[in-house]
């Protein structure tokens, strides 16, 4: 049996994942974290070593993980630690690349075991702040309460840490004051060439001119007051010579906001352009004899 928040799981009980993932993600069930761990790993320990691995590979340089539930209990409690950094860290990744993630974390209530055990989520933002796509609680006497707060409005996603806060509503107000900072103050610019991009003659290639295309499409965060400020200029290479690799740079575009860089984007081939061949070059040359004479 595990402390703190639990679905109760006996001995030999079977659940689906998706019941485990959202009795993890929405009522904070350690029991279901454990049996997830020896599930994937074959025990909580090994699971665990997974944990700090990844950890490092994320940057997560602050974090020491010594269980799977986050539990202050036990001699080695004293080495589990983080920051709020790497908690934003890795819930940046958690919701970027495993978006399915908030299927659960945006549950109000709902139910497992055939509908005879109601969850319901301790993230009471999930109802009362507009946008919010998660993302996970956590108390234990040491830590306080603390929150991993993630809301989505017009195309941008924050993330809020708040950690060490005196009581349950203290931790949804910190984290509600720091999402309402950044939805007030910042704002998605995708840059775009202001007179477009003019094309770059190809020589001794397949065809005259390419025209570039910026490497990156997303969009830059930027405070507000200077949003409004942005301005792009453009440089491209005089000509290029065949073959041209796509991706290949043949400039750039820079990004400014009043006198200060903000970007610079790399101007590159959208596709392949080949070399011709000395049968294209002799090919040519005999149709310009031929319409000479």
């Amino acid at each position: 049996a595990k402390g703190g928040s639990q679905i109760y799981l006996k001995a030999g009980e079977t659940m689906p994942v998706s019941d485990m993932l959202k009795s993890i993600a929405v009522s904070s069930a350690n029991d279901c974290a454990c049996a997830m761990a020896e599930h994937i790993a074959g025990s909580e320990s090994a699971f665990v070593a997974m944990m700090n691995r990844r950890a490092q590979e994320l940057g997560m340089n602050d974090t020491s993980f010594v269980n799977c539930t986050g539990l202050d209990d036990g001699a080695d409690a004293v080495n589990h630690r983080t920051s709020a950094y790497d908690i934003a860290l890795m819930s940046r990744q958690l919701l970027k690349y495993h978006p399915l993630i908030k299927n659960y974390t945006t549950i109000w209530m709902d139910t497992v075991r055939n509908g005879q055990f109601g969850l319901s989520n301790t993230n009471k933002l999930v109802r009362f702040y507009d946008g919010t796509t998660g993302l996970k609680t956590g108390y234990t006497s040491q830590a306080g309460y603390c929150l991993s707060a993630s809301a989505e409005r017009g195309g941008m996603e924050l993330i809020a840490v708040v950690m060490h806060c005196k009581s349950s509503v203290d931790r949804f107000e910190s984290a509600k004051a720091l999402l309402n900072y950044g939805f007030s103050n910042y704002a998605l610019v995708t840059p775009e060439p202001e007179d477009g991009i003019p094309p770059v003659p190809v020589v001794l290639g397949t065809q005259e001119f390419v025209t570039p295309v910026p490497q990156s499409d997303a969009p830059l965060l930027l405070e507000k007051a200077r949003a409004a400020q942005i301005r792009t200029s453009v440089e491209t290479d005089a000509s290029v010579r065949a073959p041209v690799a796509a991706g290949q740079q043949l400039g750039r575009m820079t990004v400014t906001a009043g006198d200060e860089t903000v970007a610079e984007i790399p101007l590159v081939a959208p596709a392949e352009i080949p070399a011709r061949t000395f049968l294209d070059l002799w090919e040519e040359l005999l149709g310009k004899i031929c319409f000479s004479q």
